[in-house]
């Protein structure tokens, strides 16, 4: 600062000032060095209180102390911060406004609107206009804060700034926002100095707020904008300000960083560190500042929880992500959801208008917030229930598989709300099976309409769109009077293929709704009821119990469970097998499953015979072990004249070639499986000569031996959970 003002203010009392000598004096002690203050005695007409034009009084007669701030005259402290060099213009024009909003807040005035008056009728004193001395000053403020001490000096800078950005808030957050990249100290002082005032706050966040919506793409401007944002969040209270556009300006934050993920600009080498709980320290890169920005934004209007969910589930990584900034969306409104729910009427309003949007990202990231938010129910009744769920239904023409995916979500929720969609045609659906009839209520014809999309969502190629479908078919289940009976019917084709699915998540989600299914509907399968749900049991058994063996522990656990579940319906009493086999792999729990199965059903062991033939041919190692065991014990516990000479002749063929398999474990399955099948043709009577030599059949006899395997080679699930030891791949 320049000592010529202070030196000024020790030369008289500030009541001997009128605001134009006080202009004057300025102006003419640019330049001129410091004079000692006057210890000589004032006139008395000079003491007397003046009035300025705009109604204030400038100076109060009760003011006895001249306006000098302590250390004054000492030098600028030294640092790292190096005060750029202001004009001569700009260094009058800071000084005039430095010594203004000190004599004020001696003389007793601490408004920054009297500053803010004072200091225009400073300057209409020397011809000049506010408006047009906004960016010098702006800058000259900059330039001498640095070197201003604490205490006073600091504190009429800063309420200098906060009286020009009460009626110009544009024109200061345009100066100091080339002067925030780097944000040093001084400029982050500014920025939240302005952040503390409560009449100002509000308008420079709208106005930052406009500088980030003008900037597209990872710009320089956006970046400014975004750490002034993150600097002003910061400071407690300051959020209560973004009242009327909270909601606008978190989804403009959200949607930059979707623009910076398919930009590249999150992959900066520092968003890792950010984005750790334990780093310490200000962020660097673009998609880190918008986090920062974001986790303000949410702590300071009282939704930490949100920011913790977030953490805890990975969603900040899941946002600056190319491939996963959807994923995180749906978790952060997932969370708001649950721990935000004041804001979520505003999202909803905010939202409609995005999702026409003409910008992609702007559109789907709408599309995923919108998905979200369904699973509010009083938000969700914002809108008409035919409306949400046309618009639902629309996206699944979208030609965007990611749009039909979040379309297929949002049916998910719709379904899982119970107090949306009520009633359903008949019991289990049946109305559904046979057309609805026009008198039915408008519930019942909006969920019918949900399961063609689902339905047809489970024959998509993308992974996420039939566990999108799955998902939201589980979730039908789950309501009360659930349509189990016909989802049984409509699942009977459709489901059994999904259950040897290549995809990990689309077959352990498939195992999953089977599993679902046979829990709803129990109660009829117990009493013989439920003819599809029988037929679609029996057929998925099978593949229930070689995916038993299944190294993706999803999948493995889920087939367990629906097993358990099976049992517990059909009452086989094999729980304990079945658990057995799960974890230990055990032959003779495998034996006696068999064994009631064969007995249980003994027309459907032609069946599954062939079902597990197919396994042979598998590229997974332990699915073909699995599928030779189990053929072994089937045919063991099966009579002879449940089987057909055609179906035998293909188990030898099949059985074979597995004779040459590269894993040990696997050929020595296949040859004990092979000598019971061989055994179960000699037992059927002469027959058409077998095409294994080297196989030497036992004589006839009535009781066949029991098939002994050896032990697997392939890690067990219990074993692998206990020792560490890792799953085959």
């Amino acid at each position: 600062m320049a000592g010529g003002v202070w030196g000024r203010a020790r030369d008289a009392p500030v009541g001997a000032l009128t605001l134009t000598a006080l202009a004057e004096g300025i102006q003419a002690s640019q330049g001129q060095p410091m004079r000692p203050p006057s210890k000589g005695p004032q006139p008395e007409h000079e003491l007397e209180p003046e009035t300025e034009p705009g109604g204030v009084a400038a100076i109060s007669t009760a003011a006895q102390e001249p306006c000098s701030p302590p250390h004054a005259q000492e030098p600028a402290p030294e640092g790292p911060y190096q005060a750029p060099q202001s004009s001569w213009k700009e260094g009058t024009l800071a000084d005039l406004a430095l010594y203004t909003a000190a004599c004020l807040e001696e003389a007793g005035f601490a408004g920054t609107q009297s500053t803010a008056l004072t200091l225009s009728s400073a300057l209409e004193a020397q011809g000049e206009r506010l408006e047009d001395q906004v960016h010098a000053l702006v800058l000259g403020l900059l330039a001498q804060v640095p070197s201003l001490a604490e205490g006073r000096p600091r504190r009429a800078a800063l309420r200098v700034l906060s009286a020009l950005a009460l009626e110009h808030a544009q024109d200061v957050v345009w100066a100091l926002l080339p002067c925030s990249l780097p944000l040093d100290g001084a400029a982050a002082e500014l920025w939240r100095s302005l952040s503390r005032n409560q009449r100002v706050n509000g308008q420079v966040l709208v106005q930052l707020l406009w500088a980030l919506k003008g900037a597209a793409g990872p710009e320089l401007e956006a970046l400014a904008a975004t750490r002034a944002l993150g600097e002003m969040l910061a400071v407690s209270g300051c959020v209560g300000a973004t009242r009327g556009f909270y909601p606008h300006l978190l989804l403009v934050l959200v949607t930059q960083l979707h623009e910076l993920a398919r930009g590249g600009g999150a992959r900066s080498p520092d968003t890792s560190k950010v984005l750790t709980p334990t780093h310490q320290g200000p962020p660097h890169s673009h998609a880190s500042c918008t986090v920062e920005a974001l986790k303000a934004l949410l702590t300071g209007d009282g939704s930490r929880m949100v920011v913790t969910c977030m953490e805890q589930a990975g969603g900040w990584r899941r946002l600056v992500g190319a491939h996963t900034h959807l994923e995180g969306v749906l978790l952060l409104a997932s969370a708001m959801v649950a721990h935000a729910d004041h804001h979520l009427r505003g999202l909803f309003a905010d939202l409609l208008p995005r999702l026409r949007s003409a910008n992609d990202k702007q559109r789907l990231t709408a599309i995923a917030f919108f998905t979200g938010l369904l699973q509010s129910w009083p938000t969700a009744r914002l809108l008409r229930e035919e409306v949400i769920l046309e618009r639902l239904r629309a996206w699944q023409g979208d030609p965007e598989p990611t749009v039909r995916w979040l379309g297929l979500l949002g049916l998910g929720h719709l379904a899982l709300n119970r107090r949306k969609v009520r009633g359903w045609a008949g019991q289990d659906g049946a109305g559904y099976a046979t057309g609805l009839p026009r008198s039915l209520p408008p519930q019942v014809r909006h969920v019918s309409a949900l399961l063609p999309a689902l339905l047809g969502a489970l024959g998509e190629g993308d992974a996420r769109l039939v566990g999108a479908a799955l998902g939201a078919l589980r979730r039908l289940l789950l309501r009360p009077r659930a349509p189990v009976q016909l989802l049984s019917t409509e699942l009977g084709p459709r489901l059994p293929p999904l259950l040897d699915d290549a995809r990990d998540s689309v077959r352990a989600s498939a195992v999953g709704l089977l599993g679902t299914l046979v829990r709803r509907g129990r109660g009829g399968l117990r009493v013989g009821l439920r003819g599809p749900l029988r037929r679609l049991v029996l057929k998925s058994l099978v593949p229930l119990l070689l995916c038993l063996h299944d190294p993706n522990l999803d999948a493995s656990e889920s087939s367990e469970w629906t097993l358990a579940r099976c049992d517990h319906a059909l009452r086989w009493g094999l729980l304990e097998e079945m658990v057995t086999v799960a974890h230990y792999d055990s032959p003779e729990a495998l034996s006696l499953i068999c064994h009631r199965m064969v007995h249980l059903y003994p027309s459907h062991v032609p069946r599954f015979l062939s079902q597990t033939q197919g396994y042979l041919r598998s590229p997974q190692d332990h699915l073909r072990r699995a599928a030779s065991m189990l053929i072994g014990f089937l045919v063991y516990h099966t009579s002879p004249s449940h089987v057909n000479q055609d179906l035998v002749d293909s188990l030898f063929q099949d059985l074979g070639q597995l004779h040459s398999d590269p894993q040990p474990a696997v050929v020595a399955a296949a040859q004990v499986s092979s000598q019971q099948v061989a055994l179960l043709a000699h037992t059927q009577g002469p027959r058409q000569r077998l095409r294994f030599p080297h196989l030497h059949l036992r004589p006839a006899s009535p009781a066949r031996p029991l098939p002994v395997y050896p032990d697997s080679l392939f890690c067990r699930r219990s074993v692998a959970g206990r020792w560490s030891c890792s799953a085959p791949g």
